[in-house]
């Protein structure tokens, strides 16, 4: 019993970790200052999951692209 109670809590850590795992990113975007000259700005995503991350820098990169820019997350 004692056994499968530690198996169960260690496989319920596990899963904890692996679906909280958020960590600190920027998104990095580069456009064109309209004097041809390339700059880059980087937003800092602080606490986020990747996805949730990617999903931030692809809607900033929306505002980016329309000025001829892009943007990356790193």
């Amino acid at each position: 019993m004692k056994k499968l109670f530690l198996s169960i809590a260690a496989l319920a850590f596990i899963a904890t970790s692996m679906t909280s795992c958020k960590k600190d990113y920027s998104c990095d975007c580069t456009y064109d200052d309209g004097t041809g000259t390339m700059v880059t700005e980087k937003t800092p995503i602080k606490d986020a999951k990747k996805k949730d991350a990617e999903d931030a820098c692809d809607a900033l990169g929306l505002l980016y692209t329309l000025g001829g820019g892009k943007c990356e997350l790193n």
